[in-house]
């Protein structure tokens, strides 16, 4: 998996099923979130080991909450709701934020409004309609990986790259204060 700068978690509002919860929660652990979340799930979020084989909720932080106002996110973290509406951003011409909470309507559902007024973006996938929640999620992260990992350029012909990613260069190390120089006979000169 491509690193990245920043972190991401992922949740879902009011969900049902907990075959979609578990596989919701498995997707973002492969994705590499750093958190997991429900809002009002109808489900035991704990007991999804049927579909969330990677056991998701031992391996990185799960919070749960109530209502959207309850949400207690890191501070500088932008929720990003996931609903086809008229408003929404298309997802390909989405710029994910550095650190990002991804949140989720439920099965037969759509996010409610007051989740939406909580959210600082709202995306959608261009489709033609609805799928499942679990696909949806899946979609969200992968977009966010390609548009934010370092990848080998596609070729312009189908296949994949005839080169290999060079490896990353790192910069000459920047110092956010002047360096006082310290004589060879190694005491710092008096301020």
């Amino acid at each position: 998996m491509a690193q990245t700068r920043g972190y991401f978690g992922l949740g879902v509002e009011g969900i049902s099923k907990p075959m979609n919860a578990g596989s919701l929660l498995r997707t973002a652990h492969a994705f590499g979130a750093s958190f997991v979340f429900a809002v009002s799930p109808y489900v035991n979020m704990r007991g999804l080991n049927k579909s969330d084989t990677s056991g998701t909720a031992d391996q990185v932080p799960y919070y749960q909450w109530e209502t959207a106002d309850e949400i207690a996110l890191p501070k500088g973290c932008q929720l990003v709701g996931v609903e086809l509406t008229d408003d929404a951003v298309e997802l390909p011409s989405f710029r994910h934020p550095d650190r990002a909470a991804y949140i989720l309507g439920p099965e037969r559902g759509s996010l409610s409004d007051a989740m939406v007024e909580r959210c600082d973006f709202v995306v959608k996938i261009p489709m033609a309609f609805c799928i499942n929640v679990g696909i949806a999620g899946a979609i969200t992260l992968y977009d966010r990986m390609i548009s934010r990992g370092r990848f080998a350029e596609r070729p312009v012909k189908a296949g994949g790259p005839h080169a290999a990613l060079s490896p990353h260069v790192h910069g000459k190390q920047v110092f956010r204060t002047p360096r006082i120089p310290v004589p060879k006979g190694g005491t710092k000169p008096a301020e």
